[in-house]
């Protein structure tokens, strides 16, 4: 894996669980965490899966 790709890890490891469901309800479907092959799509996954993942409780802080 590329240094660089283990920095955006990195980056992906201290966000919090609002800050990925933002991203995960308001990105473009083509945003590099969404994609597959990436390994970002995986570490993305986890973590946020780790955090409870989408909850009502940030829908609702969340809104539309």
């Amino acid at each position: 894996m590329k240094q660089s790709d283990l920095e955006e890890i990195e980056v992906i490891n201290k966000m919090s669980q609002i800050e990925m469901a933002r991203l995960w309800r308001f990105a473009p479907p083509e945003h590099r965490y969404f994609d597959r092959t990436k390994p970002f799509f995986k570490a993305f996954n986890e973590r946020f899966k780790e955090l409870g993942g989408f909850t009502p409780k940030i829908s609702r802080l969340m809104g539309w």
